[in-house]
């Protein structure tokens, strides 16, 4: 492994001077069986974001699937050439698959968004635009006013805003979120390089606002929608590894131990 990787985190090399980054989006969708998502999913990002006329491109990263994703991908890669596909064996996990396609693009913005079509991609030229606008972060956020839960009952939003509030403290002044959970956002590329961040479990962006360089955060408001087909990754796992990766935060803060 290089200086920039180990088992448990992983790095965005600085960027090489004799090729420099590209003024474009990098959109990341991890999938992990979402056969049945991918292909409505892809060509309702591509129809949104091609007027706006920025250059984009838009990385499916397929942790080994095998459910028909990958064809499916290809599909539509070769009407869209900036449709690509990245297969990642042996690994599993929501936010090393998003780090996996990060490093395997030359843009200068780096976004990520669900799969599972829970994401409305009608948000994405909203988080362009404040990315644009000069923003080191901007979110999309189920917190702010206008956002929402949807469908969700009680107890799955009070796990929610418990999680949610239990990062607060981690948070700096000026910087903070209100939905640091989300799954759909922006990031300059320039403020994570060389940030070591979490590889295992789901909540990147948490690790994005306490360990990376973000001197502003814009949050872009949207209703979190049901899942239709296909089946959550949600498990325990999830839970435990969110639970490392705010214990890792915390003694950071605090001083418990040296950053990775």
């Amino acid at each position: 492994m290089s200086s920039l990787e180990s088992s448990t985190t992983l790095a965005l090399p600085l960027s090489d001077q004799s090729q420099p980054v590209l003024e474009k989006l990098a959109l990341i969708i991890p999938t992990l069986r979402e056969v049945d998502n991918i292909g409505v999913l892809l060509y309702h990002v591509i129809s949104v974001l091609d007027p706006i006329g920025f250059p984009f491109e838009i990385v499916v990263v397929d942790d080994d699937s095998q459910d028909g994703t990958e064809a499916a991908v290809n599909a539509i890669s070769k009407q869209d050439p900036r449709v690509r596909l990245l297969i990642r064996k042996g690994e599993r996990g929501l936010s090393g698959a998003v780090l996996y396609g990060w490093i395997r693009t030359d843009a200068a913005i780096l976004g990520v968004m669900d799969a599972d079509l829970q994401h409305p991609p009608d948000v994405l030229p909203k988080l362009l635009a404040a990315m644009r606008e000069g923003a080191d972060l901007a979110i999309g956020s189920r917190y702010t006013e206008g956002g929402g839960f949807g469908a969700w009952n009680v107890f799955r939003k009070f796990i929610s805003a418990s999680a949610t509030r239990i990062t607060w403290p981690l948070q700096r002044p000026g910087v903070r979120a209100t939905d640091p959970m989300s799954g759909l956002f922006m990031v300059r590329r320039a403020c994570i390089e060389q940030v070591p961040l979490q590889r295992a479990g789901f909540k990147l962006l948490l690790d994005v606002l306490v360990r990376g360089r973000i001197r502003s955060v814009k949050e872009v408001p949207f209703t979190f929608a049901l899942r239709e087909k296909g089946v959550s990754k949600a498990s325990l796992k999830v839970g435990w590894d969110y639970a490392r990766l705010l214990l890792s935060l915390y003694a950071e803060k605090f001083g418990l131990k040296r950053k990775v």
